[in-house]
């Protein structure tokens, strides 16, 4: 697949692009190498100037729709055209790392200047993405800005999720310069139209320790796999850990503990690789050493590429619930809080990407995505696909995150030549 240009004209600088994330870093509720950065806080507004400031360094024109998704745009010959976007998100969980999601967005600038830089002039108009809001941290909803993008959020839904001041998105949003009258026309507001969208491609860390341990380069990912998030809750009498004989227990914890052992049973029995479950949340109360648990609340996640497969795991797990309270003589309540779709990536944009890596003598896996992206909804609105990197030792959501300047600079060259790709724009003619 050739890419009509002479790949060795763009030229990226990996450390300079690490030295922009570090800054970016710094921008946090806690001290480097820890980054807290909640949407909507202080900091976040922060690092929201620094990006769009960025941008325009860089000869972007920026907009920014209602729910704070923000765009910088390289415009195109045909500037009609369906746009060719690429991004990912800068908001980050307690404690996270410096290169989740923010990559995707200062790595993606750097591919449009370092495009500018070698003379390219695109025909679809190029532009980078920063999401509003992937992580679920502030109102526990993943990816509300690619989800309201795509058509995939309701106003009843986005107003049922309150943050710890038990305000909802609007109220915030409209505090900070963004937002609407109504939910409703936020979410109207930012609707992407049919077709505005040529193609989608996202550079991001793998997350996972599959590129390190085999010594490639550049990941091409295929899938993004999606989770299925449930909670689940026994009530048990409780009663003095002294006093209660075990004949006489109904305890909540015990039933709590044997539901995240079926949980990995029912995972590990569909025989593939690409199904994993986790029980991330398990609480008891009243939590005392004396106390027989009389309450157990589990949160649990399963997620898979093959749709069919993780809600068949879902339905057995709600099952084994109602088996294990039956059994122990609980009262159980569950509650499914989520459950998209998987995503397969298009393969016009699989294959740019592993063109591009080619030309560039990168070393490639075609591998599917087990974390959770922007990509799975944008995958809704147009062809879509993800760039992976390696990330030391899988590493990720938490402060020792760390991929190196060479590898940041593979994967932001591999972005720059895709983009190319997919815009269908001109190189310098070269010189006799």
């Amino acid at each position: 697949m050739a890419l009509g240009c002479n790949c060795q004209s763009v030229q990226v600088d990996g450390s300079r692009v690490v030295e922009v994330l570090t800054r970016l870093a710094n921008m946090s509720d806690h001290e480097n190498p820890a980054v807290t950065r909640i949407l909507f806080s202080p900091n976040d507004m922060l690092a929201r100037k620094f990006v769009k400031d960025l941008m325009r360094e860089n000869h972007l024109t920026i907009r920014e729709d209602a729910m704070g998704n923000i765009f910088g745009r390289l415009e195109g010959t045909n500037p009609a055209a369906g746009v060719v976007l690429t991004g990912s998100h800068c908001d980050a969980i307690p404690l996270a790392g410096m290169y989740d999601g923010t990559l995707g967005v200062i790595g993606a600038i750097e591919a449009l200047a370092a495009l500018q830089r070698a003379g390219y002039k695109p025909s679809r108009p190029i532009e980078v993405l920063m999401f509003t809001s992937e992580e679920p941290t502030r109102f526990g909803l993943s990816c509300s800005g690619s989800r309201a993008m795509a058509g995939a959020l309701t106003p009843q839904v986005l107003e049922s999720k309150l943050d710890s001041g038990g305000r909802h998105f609007l109220q915030v949003a409209n505090e900070v310069g963004y937002g609407g009258v109504s939910t409703q026309d936020m979410l109207a507001a930012t609707r992407v139209a049919e077709g505005a969208v040529s193609h989608f491609v996202e550079l991001h860390i793998e997350q996972g320790p599959l590129l390190e341990r085999e010594g490639l380069d550049i990941g091409v990912v295929t899938a993004i796999a999606a989770p299925a998030a449930l909670e689940v809750q026994f009530v048990g009498d409780g009663g003095h850990a002294g006093g209660q004989l075990m004949p006489d227990r109904n305890d909540a914890g015990l039933a709590g503990a044997e539901l995240a052992l079926a949980v990995e049973r029912h995972v590990l029995a569909t025989g593939s690789v690409d199904t994993v479950g986790t029980t991330g949340t398990f609480e008891i109360a009243p939590g005392a050493i004396n106390s027989v648990p009389r309450e157990a609340r589990l949160a649990i996640d399963i997620r898979d590429i093959d749709g069919p497969r993780r809600d068949q795991v879902v339905a057995v797990v709600l099952k084994s619930a109602e088996e294990i309270a039956d059994k122990r003589n609980v009262r159980m309540s569950s509650r499914v809080i989520n459950q998209d779709p998987p995503a397969t990536c298009h393969s016009d944009v699989v294959e740019a990407v592993a063109a591009a890596a080619g030309a560039l003598g990168l070393r490639t896996k075609h591998m599917v995505s087990r974390a959770y992206h922007d990509s799975l909804f944008m995958a809704r609105i147009a062809p879509t696909g993800m760039i992976f990197i390696p990330c030391k030792n899988g590493w990720s959501h938490r402060p020792d995150e760390f991929s190196s300047a060479s590898d940041i600079a593979n994967g932001v060259s591999v972005l720059a030549l895709t983009l190319a790709r997919l815009s269908g724009g001109s190189w310098p003619k070269a010189e006799l």
